[in-house]
Formats: structure tokens, C-alpha cells, sequence
């Protein structure tokens, strides 16, 4: 099947799973929009203010859609159509249901940071370690997403303007980062939110239509058309497609900062039946991107040996530059360029201003006056300004494990709530287990994991799997009995009512 044909199903599935898939899991979630959210009950005027439903979704979708979708899809294009299989059912059956229970359940639990959230379902041990890992993974994605547009910025002014280099971006952007981290949350990402969606979508289907346009999504490469089927790897360097792919698509299919970012909107947030557009929508539509740049890549280059000599010479940031600009032209591949830029910083500025909320969850310190707000940003941002320093390919590796590892532990804290409620546990279990395995195997084979071998990786991967699925059946009576002695008797419970077992 030619790659265009791929490109138009997948767009299909998408749309059509989130009619369907995404109306059953918010089914078996049950929603009651009765129950009064976190922006009602808790409101302050910084982090907890009601935003109408439209533009959560669209914040939302800024706050997840970092280069994630962008360079993630190019990268994983070099597997082939295979890429496209990942995005759509990693999206619909893994991502979406990740990103719906981690803003479901901090919508239920006071808005909470997914640290503890994830506390209040598996209990107090995993809470201390999510607290670190989210924020050493916040910190991460704000550096990463503060390099990558630096460098894409600089690509385009160095050359006629050499004094503004990368080191000039890097400081505007920091600068914008720490604004956004300490105002409130409707003085600049409420309002500026909505137009730098508007131009991300017109990025979006701007290069979409100019490929189609164009006659580039009807090109394919020889390596496909030449006996190969779907799921062949025609990765140039014959880099294994497990475990490597699906860590390398992230963003685009399933992301553990999603639920760093999901509680942000969670406390802005007026009913609960906006879950399923604002968490579950808002991936479907990071989905789509993600689909628009591993199809790009794989039709504008002849061969996914040119695609790869590309990234050697510049990494995926030339791969959208040189595509934005053959297909749009001059005016319309700037302001592609510059819509792949909104992204990462549309996540940058959230990410920094999440792990100022996740320290004051720690620590308890109201957030309400700036004073308070600036003692936990200013220590966050010195260190990210140092490790912006450290190569970004270095810090990309990492952050794309972790990534996957903070969703897998997510999908578990899913399962068990899911369990504690008598509801269809296997619905979030079941990706669970397939990313278990994943993050196991990738971190055993990695070059900057332990470099074991990958078929013993692979196994270490599925053994892995094997002891949390029996963990986990054998912890389901603890998770009904003990977990409901933690939860606080308020937002799993609708007004007046106390929590029962199911």
C-alpha cells in the first residue's frame, strides 16, 4: 500500500477513535459533572481559575505539544510506515487513555500534581519517587525545550544577523519562561495561548496540504515499494524498531509529561464532561501532527538514507526547515518554521511552571503571593540555565526515556484507581504492561542505558512485564483496601457522599 493511503487511514482511525474509543473510556471512567471541580472549590486567582472549555483544549494541546510531535515523528520515519501504526494506535489506545486518567484523576484529587496522584493510588513510596522523577523530567523538558527552538531560531537570523546567535535566543526564551512560571496563569498563557494555536494548526495543515499539493505524500520510497510491508524496518543503520521506535515517537503517541502538564489544567477545569475534549482530544490532535511529520519525512526524501544524511548534518530541526520552506515557499515556510517553534515553547513555559507546582505540593508553600512564587522558580531556572550547556543529543537520549517511564508508572497508578473503583482495570492495564517492557528493554540495550545486547534486552524487557502484571493482580485487594483509607473524602465522591468499596 503506497504511503499516501497510509496517511489518509490513519487520519481516519484518529478521528473515528476518538468518537468511539475515547466516548468508552470516558464511559468507563464515569464522569459526574455534578461534582464540583477544583476551579470552584479551590479558587485563587493564580493556578485554580475557571477557563472555558475551548481554551483548555487548546492550552492543553500547547502544553503537550512540545518538539515531541515534530522531531520525534521525523526520526521515527526512518522505521518506515511502521512509524504510522505507533502514532495512531499508540495514540488512541496508550496516549489518549494515559492523558484522560491523569488529569481525570488530578481533577478528582484538588488538582494535584501527578506525583500525588499517583500517591493516592499506589500508595506513599511511589509518591516520594514520582515527586523526584517528575521533577528532574520537568526540568529536562524545560531545558530540551528551550535548546531545540534556540537552535532553529538561530538557523534562520545567524546568518544575516550574527550577533543574534543562540546564546541571544536562549536568554529571550528563558526570560519568557520565567514570566510565564511565576504570573498568573490568565495574565499571559490564558490570553497568548489561543493565537499560537491558531498558528500551529495552520503549520500543521499548511505543510500537510502543500505535500499533498505538491505530489510529495504520493512519493514513496524504493525500500517499500520494493516488497516491504508495513511493518518492515528499512531504518538505514538497521537500529532495531523495539524498543527503539516507541521511545523515539513519544510525544506524538504516548508521553509522561503530559501528566506534568495535565494538572495545570485540572485546576482551571469547570466540569468533569470536559475531560474527554480538554485530556483525550487535546492528544488525538498532537496524534495528527505527529502523523503530518513521519509521513513528510518519508515522502520528501528519496530514500530513508537521505532522510538520516539530513539528520546528520542538523539534526530533525534542518529536516523541518528545509521541508517547511520547499513546500510552503519563503512567507509560508517561516511561519511554518515559526509554528514548530510555538511549540516546544508553548511547552517550556508550562513545564517550568509545573515543577514550580510540584515543589510547592512538597513543600506546602502557597503559591498565592510572588514572593512565594519566586523562591521555588529562580533555584529551577538556575539549573536548568546550566544544563542547557550539556549537548543536546545527550539530554534529548534521557529525556526520552524517562518520558516513557514516568507514562508507564501513570498507566499503573490508572489500573489500580481503576481497581479501587471495581471498573475495567485492563483498559489502562494492558498498555501498561506493553510499556513496562518497552522502557525496560530500552534502558538495558540504550548506549546510555547499561549497552546489553538487544535480544537480551528484549527479554530482560518481557520478564520485566512479567513480574509487574503479577504484581499487580496479587496487589488488587491492597490497592481496594488500603489506598481507601489514604484518599482525602472529597473529590472522589460526589457532594455529601463517603467513599465505598465497590
Amino acid at each position: 500500500m503506497p504511503t499516501y493511503a497510509y496517511f489518509f487511514l490513519s487520519l481516519a482511525i484518529l478521528i473515528g477513535g476518538y468518537a468511539i474509543y475515547g466516548r468508552l473510556v470516558e464511559r468507563l471512567f464515569k464522569p459526574n459533572y455534578l461534582r464540583p471541580t477544583p476551579a470552584v472549590t479551590m479558587y485563587d486567582g493564580v493556578d485554580y481559575v475557571k477557563l472555558p472549555t475551548w481554551k483548555l483544549f487548546l492550552i492543553q494541546l500547547l502544553n503537550i505539544a512540545g518538539v515531541g510531535p515534530v522531531f520525534g515523528p521525523i526520526l521515527g520515519a526512518l522505521y518506515g510506515p511502521s512509524a504510522l501504526l505507533w502514532i495512531v494506535f499508540g495514540t488512541l489506545l496508550a496516549g489518549g487513555v494515559h492523558d484522560y486518567f491523569s488529569g481525570m484523576l488530578s481533577l478528582r484529587y484538588d488538582g494535584k500534581s501527578i506525583a500525588d496522584v499517583v500517591g493516592y493510588t499506589l500508595g506513599n513510596g511511589f509518591k516520594q519517587f514520582m515527586r523526584g522523577f517528575s521533577l528532574v523530567l520537568l526540568v529536562l523538558v524545560g531545558v530540551v525545550f528551550v535548546t531545540a527552538p534556540a537552535g532553529i531560531l538561530n538557523g534562520l537570523t545567524s546568518e544575516k544577523w550574527p550577533l543574534i546567535n543562540t546564546g541571544f535566543w536562549l536568554a529571550v526564551i528563558f526570560g519568557y519562561y520565567f514570566l510565564a512560571t511565576i504570573l498568573p496563569i490568565d495574565v499571559i498563557i490564558a490570553r497568548i495561548y489561543p493565537l499560537f494555536a491558531a498558528v500551529l494548526l495552520i503549520m500543521a495543515f499548511g505543510v500537510a496540504g502543500g505535500m499533498i499539493v505538491k505530489g510529495y505524500v504520493f512519493y514513496d520510497w524504493p525500500e517499500i515499494t520494493q516488497g516491504a510491508t508495513v511493518l518492515s524496518n528499512v531504518h538505514p543503520k538497521g537500529l532495531p524498531m523495539w524498543p527503539l521506535m516507541f521511545i523515539t515517537i513519544a510525544c506524538g503517541a504516548l508521553s509522561g509529561f503530559h501528566a506534568t502538564q495535565s494538572p495545570l489544567m485540572s485546576r482551571c477545569c469547570p466540569n468533569e464532561n470536559n475531560g474527554r475534549l480538554v485530556f483525550y482530544g487535546a492528544m488525538v490532535a498532537e496524534g495528527v501532527i505527529a502523523m503530518v511529520w513521519a509521513t513528510a519525512g518519508m515522502t520528501f526524501y528519496e530514500s530513508p538514507a537521505a532522510l538520516q544524511a539530513v539528520i546528520d548534518q542538523g539534526g530533525a530541526g534542518l529536516v523541518v526547515q528545509k521541508i517547511s520552506l520547499s513546500v510552503l515557499g519563503g512567507v509560508g515556510g517561516i511561519l511554518a518554521i515559526l509554528g514548530v517553534v510555538i511549540l516546544p515553547i508553548s511547552s517550556g513555559d508550562t513545564a517550568f511552571r509545573a515543577a514550580r507546582l510540584l515543589v510547592s505540593d512538597f513543600t506546602g508553600v502557597s503559591q498565592k503571593k510572588a514572593l512565594s512564587r519566586l523562591a521555588i522558580a529562580v533555584p529551577l531556572f538556575a539549573i536548568g540555565i546550566v544544563l542547557s550547556q550539556i549537548k543536546f543529543e545527550i539530554v534529548w537520549r534521557y529525556f526520552g526515556w524517562a518520558n516513557q517511564t514516568l507514562a508507564t508508572l501513570v498507566l499503573w497508578a490508572a489500573a489500580a484507581y481503576m481497581v479501587r473503583r471495581g471498573g475495567f482495570y485492563w483498559l489502562v492495564a494492558i498498555p501498561a504492561l506493553f510499556m513496562t517492557a518497552t522502557t525496560v528493554a530500552y534502558i538495558m540495550g540504550a548506549k546510555e542505558g547499561f549497552r546489553i545486547p538487544w535480544e537480551l534486552s528484549t527479554w530482560i524487557g518481557f520478564g520485566a512485564a512479567a513480574v509487574s502484571l503479577v504484581w499487580f493482580v496479587l496487589s488488587r485487594d491492597k490497592f481496594r483496601e488500603k489506598i481507601l483509607l489514604e484518599l482525602p473524602v472529597h473529590r472522589d465522591c460526589a457532594p455529601g457522599e463517603r467513599p465505598q468499596l465497590p
